[in-house]
């Protein structure tokens, strides 16, 4: 097959007539997707904006989970995910712990991370006799980026000089620290990087001689891993209060198979990586509806659960002999201006619903149903068992899939409801309520 040339430069009518001659689709799938494409011209411009070379849209569920009260403040929150047990499970256990004081939120750092990465043929001892004079040197060649962001509350933190000569030949490193405020800041932090990059280079041109002079950029830029922008969330009560939770068990029973299943976690990779995606099934609907890059949160999060050098839990139990604390710690460097958060409409929706959070405000919100998707999973683990609950709600898919009318939808729900759910299984059903109405 010929290679594509210049198809990003193309109108959306010629992008399809290229996929047309190519056979990668077909007319009636052409025209299918037009039909996802929104009504309002201004719209879908808007949308287009956002990425490259699109033909159409993606669409998503949009829903909305009640009852989330976050330090005695009640919240409606969007999330937008395409797995209904995700919502179910947020709304019930958000539910449960509203009545129980919520979930107690508190934002323990915001540092962010950028790094210039260089190699030199100069010694690190005289970098570090240097170190004053250059930081200054650093600080003051961006003084034109950081002006705005320090009338904001953000800026420059520490800088670091670091040696990894010992690991790659003539490598150095400069860590930056940067506080964004309510903006995540990756465009901030790296051209903030990028200026600092030449910068580094004029000044070791400048104070250095011979061969030490060279010194070659292999690149600036931010580092997703934000181990110092953390967020923690707790959930607490009186022990007797999780009865309505314990589907069957004793009280003493479920109590204990919980604190057992996130010990497991913290001890077990395979189990780790399990309970910890259960925290982002929450984290990520929250970030998508909002426009942050869940992706990075993700990526950072399994990072900090590698930190002791083995991957483990973000969360923890702290029980006493009455009461029944679960606590979660995640590192969340997100936005609440700039960037997708307000260029997608709905993104700006979310952020409206949820009263125009600061940033610091989004992390506690997004922890929050993160921890209420975890609470839920786990007991529903240690209970009735996972499937059951996530097979009822995959039911609507199904029927979906097999083309089912509102009346067959109805009646399969009430023919599985103390069935076991299968996609065979409904479309078994189906064919035989089909075959009854001829």
């Amino acid at each position: 097959m010929e290679i594509i040339q210049g198809f990003s430069k193309l109108t959306r009518e010629e992008k399809i007539e290229v996929l047309l001659k190519h056979n990668a689709v077909s007319q009636e799938m052409v025209n299918k997707l037009e039909l996802f494409r929104h009504h309002d011209h201004n719209y879908q411009k808007q949308f287009e904006k956002i990425s490259e070379n699109v033909i159409s849209n993606y669409i998503l569920p949009y829903s909305i989970v009640p009852n989330v009260k976050i330090n005695d403040k009640i919240y409606f929150v969007p999330l937008v995910t395409e797995e209904s047990s995700v919502v179910a499970a947020a709304s019930m256990a958000a539910k449960f712990w509203a009545g129980r004081g919520g979930f107690k939120t508190k934002v323990l750092s915001e540092t962010k991370i950028g790094q210039i990465h260089f190699t030199w043929k100069g010694s690190y001892d005289k970098l570090i006799e240097n170190d004053d004079r250059l930081k200054i040197h650093l600080v003051t060649s961006v003084r034109h980026l950081t002006q705005r962001m320090y009338s904001r509350g953000g800026g420059l933190g520490n800088i670091e000089i670091i040696s990894f000569a010992d690991k790659i030949i003539d490598y150095y490193q400069i860590k930056v620290d940067f506080n964004t405020a309510d903006a995540m800041g990756a465009n901030f932090i790296n051209s903030c990087l990028e200026q600092m990059s030449k910068a580094l280079v004029d000044f070791i041109n400048n104070n250095f001689s011979g061969e030490e002079t060279f010194c070659e950029i292999i690149m600036s830029i931010l580092s997703n891993y934000t181990p110092e922008c953390i967020v923690e969330c707790a959930v607490e009560c009186n022990k007797t209060e999780l009865l309505p939770m314990t589907g069957g068990l004793s009280l003493e029973n479920y109590i204990k198979k919980f604190e057992t299943a996130v010990q497991i976690a913290q001890m077990d990779v395979y189990r780790a990586v399990t309970h910890n995606k259960g925290i982002f099934n929450g984290i990520d609907a929250v970030l998508i509806a909002t426009g942050n890059d869940f992706r990075a949160v993700e990526a950072c999060g399994h990072a900090y659960a590698s930190r002791t050098g083995q991957y483990t839990s973000l969360s923890c139990c702290e029980n006493s002999a009455t009461d029944f604390r679960f606590i979660l710690k995640v590192p969340m460097a997100i936005g609440t201006v700039g960037g997708t958060t307000r260029v997608h409409p709905i993104a700006g929706f979310s952020l409206e619903i949820l009263n125009n959070p600061s940033a610091a405000g989004l992390m506690e919100i997004a922890a929050a149903v993160g921890m209420a998707n975890h609470f839920a999973a786990i007991t529903a683990l240690i209970t009735k068992g996972i499937q059951k609950g996530h097979m009822k709600m995959h039911l609507s898919q199904i029927l979906v899939h097999l083309q089912a009318n509102e009346n067959e939808v109805k009646q399969a729900v009430g023919y599985f409801a103390d069935k076991e759910i299968s996609f065979n299984a409904a479309s078994e059903y189906l064919s035989l309520l089909r075959l009854q109405s001829l």
